[in-house]
């Protein structure tokens, strides 16, 4: 099979596309015939070094396809049937080994590739409105960077919930596109932060080290700040006192792997992010579908912040 993996971290340059062995499956576990993986920024994080990882490394995080090998001991999961999966190295690839009971079951009727697009972000968007914070109707609410995939999601579903949703975004085109995903006002990077000062009941902040001090400031008093990513780059440390100072207001730093550690809490955000997608209720928009070949353009893509949606790699 072709596969993606780093011999070291560092640029997109280090990504190398190239013939390996295909895998067998282990206890437990199933061979997937990859229809596409996703593309995000912890799979950056995982080049670059920013989440240090055992080099040589296969990359890649999310995907979905079809099941071609199954291992001893395995139920429930049989050959042919399609799943999906997050937070497993080695999705760039043509074929993948993902353990049993990380495997979601796509509905019939969900293309595969848009349930690799739905799943990691969508569930991202899922744990972060449903119980990082419980949106509520009424809330005002602060998304940054509202035109990218995340972005974009997060309006949904707060909108979906019955928040006032502001949001930032660095053009008009993307503008647009923040206000089609639903957004009622839309702000610059330069003025959000005295437009909204100590108005947001939450802000959900995946730009980071560019935007961390003006979400603070937009956080009224007692409100939560979630800062989930760091497109920009790394906040740097936080003297405790200027919660205080803001107002006594709360701060996290989720991220999805301890929102899905249980199957079950695993199945319910697949489930309802699924649905969702289904009902026509959240809308998920590939912007861009690279070869495999082409994960070093994917990501250059997106770390310059050219993209405006869900990348995908295509074996």
């Amino acid at each position: 099979m072709r596969a993606i993996v780093i011999s070291a971290q560092g640029g997109p340059e280090v990504l190398e596309y190239a013939e390996h062995p295909d895998p067998t499956p282990g206890p437990g576990q199933v061979v997937v015939d990859v229809a596409a993986s996703g593309v995000n920024f912890i799979d950056i994080y995982h080049r670059s070094g920013v989440y240090p990882v055992q080099v040589p490394s296969p990359i890649g995080s999310e995907g979905a396809g079809t099941v071609s090998a199954v291992g001893e001991g395995v139920t429930g999961v049989s050959v042919g049937d399609t799943v999906g999966w997050v937070n497993i190295l080695g999705s760039y690839a043509e074929k993948a080994v993902v353990a049993a009971d990380r495997l979601v079951p796509v509905p019939d009727g969900l293309a595969p590739d848009l349930a690799a697009a739905a799943l990691l972000q969508g569930m991202t968007a899922h744990f972060l409105v449903r119980s990082a914070h419980e949106v509520k109707a009424g809330e005002q609410v602060l998304v940054h960077a509202g035109a990218g995939g995340m972005g974009q999601l997060l309006i949904q579903l707060s909108k979906l919930h019955g928040a006032t949703v502001h949001t930032t975004v660095s053009s008009e085109a993307k503008a647009e596109l923040a206000r089609a995903a639903g957004a009622d006002e839309v702000h610059t990077y330069d003025s959000f932060a005295d437009t909204l000062r100590d108005s947001m009941d939450v802000v959900y902040d995946g730009v980071g080290a560019s935007t961390f001090d003006g979400s603070l400031v937009a956080v009224r008093p007692r409100g939560l700040m979630v800062l989930y990513g760091g497109a920009s780059g790394p906040v740097p440390p936080l003297d405790p006192q200027q919660l205080n100072r803001q107002g006594s207001i709360f701060l996290t730093r989720p991220s999805l792997v301890h929102y899905i550690a249980d199957r079950e809490e695993l199945l319910w955000r697949a489930r309802e992010v699924f649905d969702w997608v289904a009902k026509g209720e959240l809308k998920i928009n590939v912007s861009e579908r690279y070869p495999l070949s082409e994960a070093s353009r994917a990501h250059e893509d997106l770390a310059a912040r050219r993209t405006t949606g869900k990348l995908l790699l295509i074996p």
